[in-house]
């Protein structure tokens, strides 16, 4: 079972994950492309990120960005390696929902890869209501992005 907990980003294995994800992202991305939050960007004041662990071990990660009192984004979706196809992010992207709901945000967005290495995320957002945008917030068109969002 997945227990999904807030994280204040302070331990070294939370630390490395994150920096699996970026290293991650700049295999797959050109610089100019790469959203994805730092350490330094996951602990500022509008984010609230949460990691997922399995019997001690940690499995995954997600965060929300509050955009404005009604629009969340979600941010740093990850599942380790080892753990892949076995519903955490599915966990994970659920958890942000609710949350995203009891904030009474009306909608969340969110930025991915437009590769087929993210063709996976593209899908999990799908099956949960996520329906392709425009750019959102900060972004701009970016042939490397995908931009979806979804009612809540």
């Amino acid at each position: 079972m997945v227990t999904i907990q807030l994280d204040d980003l302070s331990g070294s294995e939370i630390i490395a994950f994150i920096g699996e994800h970026l290293s991650n992202m700049a295999e797959n991305s050109p610089p100019e492309s790469i959203h994805a939050l730092n350490v330094d960007g996951l602990k500022r004041p509008d984010v609230t990120f949460w990691s997922a662990w399995i019997n001690g071990e940690l499995v995954g990660c997600g965060a929300l960005k509050e955009l404005d009192g009604e629009h969340g984004e979600v941010k740093s979706m990850r599942t380790a390696l080892a753990h892949r196809g076995k519903g955490v992010a599915k966990q994970v992207l659920a958890h942000l929902l609710e949350e995203a709901g009891r904030r009474g945000y009306r909608r969340v967005s969110l930025e991915t890869g437009s590769m087929e290495a993210f063709a996976p995320a593209r899908k999990l957002y799908e099956s949960f209501g996520f329906t392709y945008c425009g750019p959102f917030g900060d972004y701009i068109e970016d042939p490397n992005s995908v931009f979806m969002t979804k009612a809540i």
